[in-house]
């Protein structure tokens, strides 16, 4: 039982952090009116369902949707690594692919310069993925039993 609650507390834990990547993804292009390039539109792709597949399983108590929400993070995370990179990395820089309008390299932001939006969305994938991972190890674990 102890497991399980524990399970449901990392679920909880893993759509907080989704909820919070998409209000501040969000906020960024509505309120402050920054256009998202590109590469900022398949990171949202990658994080805004996770809002509702962690969301329905919590209230369904269904800790197997951590493999949705891990495989998702994976990749939204090596999106916004790429994206990262071709902002702080001149070689990557140089070669950036086309992102349309709003160039990928571009930085709306800098806090303390090197946090960027792609920075803040790799950050949370990485939450989620460390997360969903430790409910799917103790799935593995309580069916070894």
């Amino acid at each position: 039982m102890e497991q399980e609650k524990r399970a449901e507390h990392l679920l909880l834990a893993a759509w907080a952090t989704a909820l919070i990547a998409t209000l501040g993804s969000l906020y960024f292009s509505e309120v402050l009116g920054y256009i998202p390039c590109d590469l900022c539109w398949f990171q949202r792709i990658f994080m805004y369902p996770q809002v509702i597949i962690l969301g329905i399983a919590i209230v369904r108590k269904d800790a197997a949707a951590a493999r949705y929400s891990f495989t998702l993070s994976l990749i939204g995370g090596g999106i916004s690594l790429y994206h990262y990179g071709s902002q702080k990395i001149p070689l990557l820089q140089e070669y950036a692919i086309s992102c349309g309008r709003i160039p990928c390299t571009g930085q709306y932001i800098n806090w303390l310069g090197f946090i960027t939006i792609p920075f803040l969305a790799f950050t949370a994938f990485m939450i989620i993925m460390l997360l969903s991972w430790t409910v799917m190890r103790q799935q593995r674990k309580e069916s070894e039993r």
